[in-house]
């Protein structure tokens, strides 16, 4: 006597690779889980892996340009005397080394004449020889015056060039904010201010400053 007994055929191949293939996918995932690291939007964490912020390093260290600037800033006719009668010896004494020229922090009270674009001329008594004063206002503030005027501000701090050209961009950003907001710097022709700011000596006859302290008086 013959008895059949039913035995289930084996799982196809293609049935066990799913299976498989399942499980490692799940593993994965599991993995991933694991290593998930959230971060809330905005935190310090967040803007510390987003990279450098140069709105951030603008108003930080402005503050502390501007302090230095002021502490340091040389009478402009005195130092219109000292750059005619020796630049490099001027340079020594009152100026910071950069990369076109040394920058100079200098204060200077004067009657504001014509200006174009935000860029006054500014009559200032006691200046050497041919030595003119001209002061940007914006709205565009060009120039890296303020952050090489330090010399605490290095290229070797930052990634690259674009990070350095725009930690110097942003400077100038906070600088506008608390120094000019309150100026109404389209008017200012005919008017007595008292500056305190920076300029990078490329002409010694024609100092352009960037100004972190401006009285209208």
């Amino acid at each position: 006597m013959t008895t059949s007994t039913d035995i289930a055929p084996p799982a196809p191949r293609s049935s066990r690779r799913r299976l498989i293939l399942g499980a490692v996918a799940l593993a994965v995932l599991a993995g991933m889980a694991l290593d998930t690291k959230v971060v809330k939007i905005g935190s310090e964490q967040d803007v510390a892996e987003a990279g450098f912020s140069p709105e951030k390093f603008g108003a930080e260290k402005f503050p502390s340009v501007r302090e230095s600037i002021v502490s340091r800033a040389v009478d402009a006719a005195t130092l219109s005397q000292a750059v005619a009668a020796d630049k490099a010896a001027a340079t020594k004494q009152y100026g910071v080394a950069a990369g076109v020229g040394a920058v100079f922090p200098v204060k200077f009270t004067g009657v504001v004449g014509e200006g174009k674009s935000g860029i006054y001329n500014v009559a200032v008594d006691g200046l050497a020889g041919e030595t003119k004063i001209r002061m940007q206002t914006g709205p565009a503030i060009n120039g890296t015056d303020l952050r090489d005027a330090t010399g605490d501000i290095k290229f070797g701090d930052f990634k690259n060039q674009i990070e350095y050209q725009n930690a110097g961009a942003a400077i100038n950003t906070a600088m506008k904010a608390e120094t000019l907001a309150g100026v109404d710097t389209a008017s200012l022709t005919g008017k007595t201010v008292a500056v305190t700011g920076a300029f990078t000596l490329v002409n010694p006859k024609n100092w352009m400053v960037t100004p972190v302290e401006i009285t209208v008086q």
